[in-house]
């Protein structure tokens, strides 16, 4: 796959799409072997490769530093969990797994409430969906979920904390995730993992002709 060729949008939409479920990589495996780019064009796709691979650990590692400046402030650990919660339900796969779970557990003890949380269904015309289903968390579209946890969390930062320390944080977390993905040489695994990626697009586009 020529990852020099894949767009922003394309890669935010395939980390929109992708299973996150999936544990992150080991850390012997994380910090391996780093290498300079020798041009423009090898550092753009090492980059987006190593976006796309190495996304769960990348994830981690930005809480990780969001939680680390805040030992001292329980607040600010809450917040930074609804945010982390905020931005994984932007996920398709992780807001239907959870969904899913949700839905299960109230299922146990009360089956009439579990139904009242499945999503609307969606009207068929000769066989086939008369519209891309959208996803929903129990039983409400998700961006209502997206926007709940967006404001609290927000709300959480601005009393529980400075915002420029929320900030620099932020900044530091995402540094760290773009020089680690600049130099991080890419091997045989991630290669082979973003072919069979591809092929599952490609299989799911060819499956909804």
């Amino acid at each position: 796959m020529d990852w020099g060729n894949v767009t922003a949008e394309d890669l935010f939409d395939a980390l929109r799409e992708v299973d996150w479920s999936s544990p992150p990589r080991p850390l012997t495996e994380f910090f391996s072997r780093f290498t300079v780019p020798r041009s423009y064009t090898k550092w753009n796709s090492r980059l987006k490769c190593n976006l796309y691979y190495y996304r769960t650990n990348y994830f981690l590692m930005i809480i990780f530093i969001l939680g680390l400046g805040f030992l001292r402030r329980p607040l600010a650990i809450v917040a930074a969990f609804l945010t982390a919660l905020s931005i994984a339900f932007l996920n398709d796969s992780f807001a239907v797994t959870f969904n899913e779970k949700v839905t299960r557990t109230v299922r146990q003890f009360s089956p009439h409430l579990a139904a009242k949380m499945r999503p609307p269904i969606t009207p068929v015309i000769r066989g086939r969906p008369s519209a891309k289903r959208s996803i929903h968390i129990c039983g409400r579209p998700r961006w209502m979920f997206v926007s709940i946890f967006a404001i609290g969390s927000c709300v959480l930062w601005f009393t529980s904390c400075n915002l420029l320390t929320v900030l620099w944080a932020i900044v530091i977390g995402f540094l760290a995730t773009v020089l680690h993905a600049s130099f991080r040489t890419p091997n045989l695994k991630a290669r082979l993992n973003t072919f069979r990626e591809e092929f599952r697009a490609v299989w799911r586009n060819y499956s909804e002709l």
